[in-house]
């Protein structure tokens, strides 16, 4: 009896070791995959009141864990009996990322911008649904860039047993969440760190001048983080056409992969947002035409 025991927990010893092996081949497959997700989701959290950072950042990491306990045992599932569908949500994904990415650059430059009291005007109106409103968007690109990330992993396990597949990635899902999200939750907060510690130093010596930096550093991590994030969102998407469309794959041979990316994110991006709003202008012509029936 004992020895069956004994046996028993040699067996969960050597299978917490092969899934230890192959976390660690995963995590480190699904690392720029990692960065992308942590420049897109940390541009995404920012931007609210100090009071409703936490909130908002713990709201958007609920949706994340939810996405993963959806899209897991879904990998998992067409995996082993309709592997040709992985390709096609990737795809669909990649066009989403892409027009998300395309959409934030024409906003940036064609856009005419707020004047300040038409934007508190808006803060003082609909700020809580203005929230809500980014919240839904950061999960939804979370999904996504948790599909990719869920793709890779099980990609790298696909010649061990089915055990070993689902622990590595759960434990690649759940970890990827916690980095990435852990990290979010210091650089929000760097601002009010930056106050403690000019507080607590009363505004002198060496903690104080860290302080400082913490709090003059925060708008300048932000800003580079909305570029560094848009520029991921074209990679990853351009990234997901490249390597799973055998054309886009080996066109262009002598550019840069990096360079190729990038550019099917954009052209791609265009083409879904050049969809996107002659749909919406196709439905708003209709919706003014005047009812002449009857």
């Amino acid at each position: 009896m004992a020895s069956g025991f004994f046996a028993i927990l040699d067996d969960i010893a050597a299978l917490m070791d092969d899934v230890a092996v192959a976390t660690k081949v995963a995590t480190h497959k699904t690392a720029g995959i990692l960065g992308d997700d942590l420049a897109v989701n940390a541009e995404k959290a920012t931007g609210f009141l100090s009071s409703r950072e936490i909130p908002v950042l713990w709201a958007i990491t609920k949706g994340s864990l939810l996405n993963k306990l959806i899209i897991v045992p879904i990998a998992l599932l067409l995996n082993a009996f309709f592997p040709a569908a992985i390709k096609f949500v990737l795809i669909l994904g990649g066009l989403y990322l892409a027009y998300e990415g395309v959409e934030k650059i024409i906003e940036f430059f064609f856009h005419r911008s707020k004047k300040g009291d038409e934007v508190i005007e808006e803060v003082k109106q609909d700020d809580r649904a203005a929230e809500a409103t980014k919240v839904k968007s950061a999960i939804t690109t979370d999904f996504i860039l948790s599909v990719e990330i869920v793709i890779i992993a099980l990609g790298s396990v696909l010649d061990e047993s089915l055990t070993t597949q689902i622990l590595t990635v759960s434990v690649v899902a759940v970890l990827a969440t916690i980095g990435v999200y852990g990290i979010v939750a210091l650089i929000v907060r760097m601002d009010d760190a930056g106050y403690k510690l000019m507080r607590v130093s009363e505004d002198k010596g060496l903690l104080a001048k860290l302080g400082l930096l913490l709090v003059k550093m925060l708008p300048i991590i932000i800003r580079v983080l909305a570029v560094v994030g848009t520029i991921a969102l074209l990679l990853v998407s351009g990234g997901i056409f490249v390597h799973n469309v055998e054309y886009f794959h080996h066109v262009f041979p002598t550019i840069q992969v990096t360079v190729k990316e990038f550019a099917f994110g954009i052209v791609a991006g265009l083409i879904v947002v050049a969809g996107v709003t002659l749909v919406k202008k196709v439905i708003s012509l209709f919706k003014r035409q005047p009812n002449t029936a009857g």
